[in-house]
């Protein structure tokens, strides 16, 4: 059986349970980390030298950084849509796999540390505003990625909507000015009908 290492309110733990579900794969996740702790022990820093969450367990293969792991699970075990045939298609999904790290998490993490885990007193609002401002741009710049396409990549969900997609249930979620995007809107509104979105991704922010 496979064992995702992580609590459930990690967004990159989330990427990787949101996948595993959409795959129909058995998973055993464990809590690790945050209020849990248990990342910094001994055991588990010789399995993810980083102290961070997730770490994939499937049988004597370890893995960590959740985007290799949302990867290799979908060239192991994925079947279509998920699991990418050609190198086209898994450059493609890659591609805005890599962009959200390098240009979308940034911003969302200031915004979420300091709207959800900072109290109001400890908040610095300038640099949140400069944040959503700077996140709005990205979104923008995905609702003109979605013109003429229900997915990133095409008519149907592949994992370059995983991280995207769980970063987009916080953008819709936290209390931010948002543009006006119809297209990401209604993008939104297609995955939040997935049942393994709704197990794994609709949750309370903490």
């Amino acid at each position: 059986m496979l064992r995702v290492l992580g609590r459930k309110t990690s967004i990159n733990v989330q990427k990787v349970m949101w996948l595993a579900a959409e795959l129909e794969l058995e998973v055993e996740r464990v809590d690790i980390g945050g209020p849990y702790g248990g990342n910094d022990t001994p055991e588990y820093l010789a399995k993810n030298p980083n102290g961070l969450v997730p770490t994939l367990e499937d049988g004597d293969f370890i893995l960590w950084e959740s985007h290799s792991i949302v990867r290799y699970l979908s060239e192991k075990y994925g079947r279509a849509p998920w699991s990418l045939e050609d190198a086209t298609g898994r450059a493609a999904a890659s591609q805005w796999m890599d962009w959200y790290l390098t240009k979308m998490h940034p911003h969302m993490t200031v915004i979420f540390w300091a709207l959800i885990r900072t109290a109001p007193e400890g908040r610095d609002m300038a640099a949140v505003n400069a944040a959503v401002e700077q996140a709005g741009q990205m979104w923008t710049l995905l609702d003109r990625q979605l013109e003429g396409r229900d997915y990133l990549t095409g008519s149907e969900p592949t994992i370059a909507d995983i991280p995207v997609g769980c970063s987009a249930a916080r953008w819709f979620t936290m209390e931010v000015e948002r543009p006006a995007l119809p297209r990401l809107e209604a993008w939104y509104e297609r995955i939040k009908d997935r049942p393994g979105y709704q197990d794994h991704v609709i949750m309370p922010l903490e």
